[in-house]
């Protein structure tokens, strides 16, 4: 197991910022110095476009980059590394299996399936679609402790489905869904599923093989990585009859003014230049996060959510949203007479930085009928008196606003 305090001393922004408290990490996730390092020594070292240059930085460039699509190929135990699509993260590859690989199946009538707790970036791109193909979007509900309904998602499996597209841990309610028995379910019904894995793949194990998944997906970012980075993984069979939907350089075989010819896969997929650097760095957090070992991580976001329900349930008018039995780390709330967004600011004014809003899942907040919450939200290099100083900080603000 690791040490939060020994750990902060590898992320920069604790140095500079000492008494930092950071709990909006399922916003994103402050950088090791060896990421930082690894993208600094590309670009000073390496520097060179990928897939067309014979030259040596342009080599060297090529074979990080693909080393890193290999390094996450086993990241996720995927039978391939051309089944690893690159993206610019999680919003970017929803959208990429929407347009290319619902957009086509769809018919009037047809139905896509998604749950009540999605972040918009996993409900957005599925509704346009039905709205341009005349489907219709269906939605799996849950109750008040923030646990999706198995029953009703068993009754709105049906040939109709095309895909059912859910959240692994909701990014607001912290709820941990069963998506391997969903999965399950779902390929009982002959309905392709994807995976929004950007909570929790920094914590839990991802193997696509056991899963079964037809699509999973994640961010850099939110895994100690770059920002603009993220990938797509899918099953090979679907990979290869989805058509492509950007357009230049680097995703073709061969171009005439008649025609063109689209290279295989992944390459149809990454069309332009891609975020090289941060692709190749990708690589160095993932394996930072195999160095710490995810069940590690895990166990130790229970440690912080469990001091952190407590503590804030000693708290006169806390209200919390998510309690669901199997939960991760991070803690939606209100408090009596209070807004979100004031409690966020003094908080902040004490370098105490949570989130408040709707945290891009506007509907959960419609089936709670409040405006927002605040959340806090942990990782690895949060502490115990971080819940400390978080439940200090907002009895502090309850002084001020008496």
């Amino acid at each position: 197991m690791f040490s939060p305090q020994q750990l902060r001393q590898s992320f920069p922004v604790f140095q500079h910022f000492p008494n930092l408290v950071y709990l909006d990490n399922a916003s994103t996730t402050q950088k090791p110095q060896v990421v930082i390092e690894a993208e600094r020594e590309y670009y000073e070292q390496h520097n060179a476009n990928v897939h067309r240059g014979i030259y040596r930085l342009a080599a060297e460039a090529t074979a990080l980059y693909e080393g890193s699509r290999e390094r996450c190929a086993r990241f996720l135990n995927a039978p391939q590394a051309k089944q690893v699509i690159f993206t610019s993260g999680t919003t970017d590859g929803v959208n990429l299996v929407a347009q290319c690989f619902a957009f086509p199946r769809l018919e009037p009538g047809d139905q896509v399936l998604i749950s009540a707790m999605e972040h918009h970036s996993n409900l957005i791109p599925w509704q346009q679609v039905c709205l341009a193909k005349k489907a219709e979007l269906k939605v799996i509900p849950f109750n008040q402790q923030g646990e999706l309904d198995l029953q009703a998602l068993q009754e709105l499996l049906n040939p109709k489905v095309k895909i059912l597209a859910l959240t692994h841990i909701s990014n607001t309610l912290g709820t941990i869904n069963p998506i391997a028995e969903i999965i399950a379910l779902a390929h009982a019904q002959g309905v392709p599923v994807l995976v929004d894995a950007a909570q929790s793949i920094s914590s839990h194990q991802m193997d696509v093989q056991a899963l079964d998944v037809d699509f999973l997906v994640f961010s850099g970012h939110k895994i100690f990585g770059p920002t603009g980075t993220g990938i797509l993984y899918g099953k090979e069979k679907w990979l290869k009859e989805m058509p492509p939907y950007r357009f230049g350089g680097e995703m073709i075989r061969d171009v005439t003014f008649a025609k063109t010819t689209f290279a295989p896969i992944p390459h149809k997929f990454e069309a332009g230049t891609p975020n090289i650097a941060g692709v190749a760095t990708l690589a160095t957090a993932l394996d930072f996060v195999e160095s710490l070992g995810q069940n590690n991580i895990a166990a130790h976001l229970q440690t912080l959510l469990a001091a952190g329900m407590e503590k804030l349930s000693s708290i006169p008018g806390v209200q919390f949203y998510g309690e669901a039995a199997q939960k991760s780390g991070i803690i939606s709330f209100t408090i009596d007479g209070i807004h979100p967004h004031d409690l966020a600011t003094i908080l902040g004014q004490q370098d105490i930085c949570i989130r408040a809003g709707h945290h891009c899942t506007q509907p959960i907040m419609d089936f709670y009928e409040i405006p927002g919450t605040v959340r806090a939200s942990f990782s690895v290099y949060n502490t115990l008196e971080d819940v400390t100083k978080l439940g200090e900080g907002v009895n502090n603000v309850l002084k001020v606003m008496s």
